[in-house]
């Protein structure tokens, strides 16, 4: 896919769908400004948002932070632990709220995301309002649907540099 330097390039990150992918696949960390840097290249940025995971012992405080420096907007929402033991913290609706409420300044979005809930997020944002729709995941924990109805796939197993 042809990438022009004029492009407006919105990146929206599903932290916990990563974070998890990279550690079962590789027993490695991902390196969320490796992915930043590829997601705009060399494009003109207008929102990077990370969507995260706050547990109780907050031992992700100093990642946070660091996602921060990275150039991303970090979006934290807490871990719901459950009675029966079920612990949940889903971003999915946040971040495609954010998606379609930021596309109309956009004509790139990037989803770092394996998640195929996102499936119609990427057929709204390409069919009603136009945007080029680029995923950034691991291919072996991403949703074939999903790569086949982006408009580029970039499988971050490809490269180590996307790995610390």
């Amino acid at each position: 896919m042809i990438k022009h330097k004029e492009q407006r390039v919105g990146v929206f990150v599903d932290v916990a769908n990563m974070y998890h992918s990279a550690k079962n696949l590789f027993q490695r960390r991902v390196d969320f400004g490796q992915i930043l840097k590829e997601a705009v290249s060399g494009r003109k940025l207008i929102r990077a948002i990370a969507y995260a995971i706050k547990t109780k012992t907050g031992e992700e405080e100093s990642f946070l932070e660091a996602l921060d420096k990275q150039g991303f907007e970090v979006r934290i929402k807490d871990l719901q632990i459950f009675l029966s033991g079920v612990k949940k913290a889903d971003w999915d609706v946040g971040m495609a709220i954010d998606a379609i409420r930021i596309a109309p300044k956009l004509d790139v979005v990037v989803l770092v995301t394996g998640d195929g809930d996102f499936l119609p997020l990427v057929r709204f944002l390409r069919d009603h309002l136009g945007c080029i729709v680029e995923v950034m995941a691991f291919q072996k924990t991403c949703s074939s649907k999903l790569i086949e109805e982006a408009d580029d796939f970039i499988d971050l197993a490809s490269s180590k540099k996307f790995l610390k």
